[in-house]
């Protein structure tokens, strides 16, 4: 198939004026450019980012040949089209037309496929869609294009909230999702990992049975602590221990939290436990920590 060209290169293909753009805005997993169009009959090669084009501006008969097929409409504003990413495809207009293009990453769908379903996925497709009015997606890049033209303070948090509620509903409507059966067996499965680390952060405070955690992934005493270090790369004990400092040192920024009270919440036996803790971990103590955070 060859390189997979990125949201920048597509002109090189298909030729338009560009009228806004994320570019340089540090956005992650998402991408915005809006073009104009004349009339044009194009290839475009595969492509590194799933696409979705909202049509802004003009009314044209489109065809397009997506895997071999010709699919022929009209599209109009409030019009949506979708391309997969990594696929060839045919694109033939001839009216004018504004459009607006939003670039999602196959990371960061495959990432929430794999939340959703609590399952690794290999491969997420978009459906052959050439035309489909859609209020969800209309919305989703029109907001998107305004964070592109306003560039308001928080953009990019707004920003990558709103890709990732229209990935969601990419999934729900318009994805064919390809489980990745590859897992491991020497390690934790992904729902395994997901539900004991869950667990351990919502309990931290408390003590922590090796066996709750065991009976949480449905494995034996010494198959998940076999499994747990060779995925984590450290024994349970040790791994609840480093989460254990970090949450204490995030607290240590609140002047008002008394370090007995700290080492309590995260689940040390006493404010000493923790200091030595500390010691061993970060070779500096808790008070020393607050001190240097706190001038």
């Amino acid at each position: 198939m060859g390189r997979l060209i990125t949201p920048t290169e597509l002109p090189r293909w298909v030729p338009g004026k560009v009228i806004c753009a994320s570019d340089g805005l540090g956005w992650r997993g998402v991408a915005l450019r809006g073009y104009r169009y004349l009339g044009q009959d194009v290839y475009i090669p595969p492509m590194r980012d799933y696409m979705i084009v909202s049509y802004r501006r003009g009314l044209t008969p489109m065809e397009r040949r997506f895997d071999g097929a010709w699919t022929q409409t009209r599209c109009a504003p409030g019009s949506i089209s979708l391309l997969t990413r990594a696929q060839r495809s045919n694109w033939n207009w001839t009216e004018n037309v504004d459009v607006c293009h939003v670039y999602l990453t196959e990371e960061m769908l495959s990432r929430l496929a794999s939340e959703a379903l609590d399952q690794q996925i290999a491969n997420v497709r978009l459906n052959d869609v050439l035309n489909v009015e859609d209020p969800v997606l209309t919305a989703g890049v029109e907001a998107i294009q305004r964070e592109a033209s306003t560039q308001s303070d928080g953009g990019n948090l707004y920003v990558e909230g709103i890709a990732m509620q229209l990935s969601l509903h990419l999934l729900r409507h318009y994805a064919e999702l390809r489980v990745d059966a590859r897992e491991d067996p020497s390690r934790l499965s992904s729902m395994q990992r997901r539900c004991v680390v869950e667990y351990i952060d919502a309990h931290l405070n408390e003590t922590l049975s090796l066996q709750t955690l065991a009976t949480l992934a449905g494995l034996g005493l010494a198959s998940f602590t076999r499994r747990f270090r060779a995925s984590f790369g450290c024994a349970p004990y040790a791994y609840v221990t480093a989460r254990r400092v970090e949450r204490a040192r995030r607290l240590l920024t609140d002047p008002r939290r008394a370090l007995k009270d700290i080492a309590s919440d995260c689940g040390f036996s006493d404010q000493a436990h923790m200091t030595r803790m500390f010691r061993t971990r970060l070779g500096t103590t808790p008070g020393a920590l607050r001190a240097e955070a706190l001038r």
